[in-house]
């Protein structure tokens, strides 16, 4: 069994990977309303223990899960380890006598509690020794608000703020300066600043690359050559062509043997992800990893859909469609200087046409948009169980891959 869930990443104030939420289809509340208790407890002890776990799903990461008055009566919580699991109480629980005693039993347990999209209210304050996170809905929250909630918890040193829905650097950096520690919301996945600016050597180098290998006939020399000319480059190529996941028999020690064993698919694979990775180390790395399930996650449904797409092209279609945010420019912009084919700047440019729709497909998967995907699925004739499968898989592998290359 797979989730059907989309991962959402919490980062810290420092922009780096602190936790996911996961946004259930399937999930313990009523977002799941066709099944009873019984049967979404299965489901759950099954995923968690016998297939693919929460923490296998988070990178081992905690899991922000949501969770409704009855399901916290119902002990769900105790399902999932503390390490792996950040309780979230959901905005339509009321506080009361009830939920007190059960956030006091679980927090001795050794389990991390959240508000979610907290309204403040004084009765919230006997619950302030057993909450670790406060989750506020900048979108639903007024900015007089706010600074309510940041002075309501001012003595409870142990709370953190987190802030949901944060779109812009600017609502990222406003908070930041407020005190909040967490940050949830797609701000690292748009440009920063929109401007044009002309690409680094290195990024030429990879932009060579990339031409060299959208040819039909590779020449094996004139890659090697650009290669040769970047010692970080042939270092991570010959790492990456040893590496754990390809099970090689014996080692690989130049250029030209990495690219023969590696072959046209997987060295245009690679090719991709390092543009990715190396265009701008600034940034966050749920970004470039936001672009590697992307790119996998296309790559796999190219397999599936009736309309035949090149799985190379399919690949970078869905790496490229966030090279404007790792970038900091517009897109167009950003294409017109890519030695790339037509095939893949068109649905990036127009968001028309199948590559583009599966584009959008993973974007909705991205943002918990469930009812859309069943549209745009049914549109491109995906079997839905299929799909999430994939999208799990291309999950997985970006999780490994930002390993493999360094980022």
């Amino acid at each position: 069994m797979y989730f059907y869930a989309a991962r959402q990443p919490i980062l810290d104030r420092n922009k780096k990977l602190f936790a996911y939420e996961l946004l259930f289809r399937d999930s313990l509340d009523n977002v799941f309303p066709d099944i009873d208790g019984d049967e979404a407890t299965s489901k759950m002890i099954e995923a968690s223990q016998f297939n693919m776990g929460i923490s296998e799903f988070t990178g081992s990461k905690p899991a922000f899960i949501n969770f409704t008055q009855d399901t916290l009566a119902k002990n769900y919580p105790e399902m999932l380890a503390p390490e792996e699991v950040v309780i979230e109480i959901l905005e339509t629980v009321k506080p009361g006598k009830k939920l007190l005693a059960q956030c006091k039993e679980l927090h001795q347990k050794g389990y991390t509690i959240a508000l979610d999209d907290y309204v403040h209210q004084s009765v919230w304050a006997h619950f302030y020794p057993f909450i670790k996170i406060i989750k506020v809905d900048i979108k639903d929250t007024s900015l007089e608000d706010i600074k309510q909630i940041i002075n309501a918890v001012k003595d409870h040193s142990h709370i953190q703020l987190l802030a949901e829905k944060v779109e812009t650097y600017e609502e990222y950096n406003q908070l930041l300066q407020m005190g909040f520690e967490y940050f949830q919301g797609f701000f690292f996945a748009k440009p920063e600043v929109v401007k044009t600016k002309s690409l680094s050597p290195s990024q030429m180098a990879m932009a060579e690359l990339l031409y060299e290998t959208s040819k039909p006939e590779l020449d094996l020399n004139s890659i090697t050559s650009v290669f040769e000319r970047d010692v970080s480059l042939s270092y991570k190529l010959l790492r990456y062509a040893n590496s754990a996941i390809f099970r090689r028999r014996s080692e690989i020690s130049t250029i030209k043997q990495a690219l023969v064993i590696l072959g046209s698919g997987e060295l245009k694979r690679f090719l991709g992800l390092m543009f990715a990775v190396t265009a701008n180390p600034d940034k966050p790395t749920e970004l470039i990893k936001l672009a590697m399930t992307r790119a996998k996650f296309c790559e796999l449904i190219a397999h599936e859909i009736p309309s035949k797409i090149d799985i190379s092209i399919a690949f970078l279609t869905g790496l490229l469609s966030m090279i404007d945010a790792i970038l900091d420019e517009d897109m167009a912009s950003v294409l017109e200087k890519l030695p790339l084919a037509q095939e893949i700047k068109d649905p990036l440019l127009t968001r028309k046409g199948v590559m583009a729709a599966l584009i959008k497909l993973v974007e909705l998967i991205e943002h918990a948009e469930w009812d859309k995907t069943d549209i745009v699925m049914d549109k491109l004739k995906l079997n839905k169980e299929t799909a999430v499968e994939h999208y799990n898989q291309a999950l997985s592998w970006a999780d490994e891959q930002t390993q493999v290359t360094g980022s």
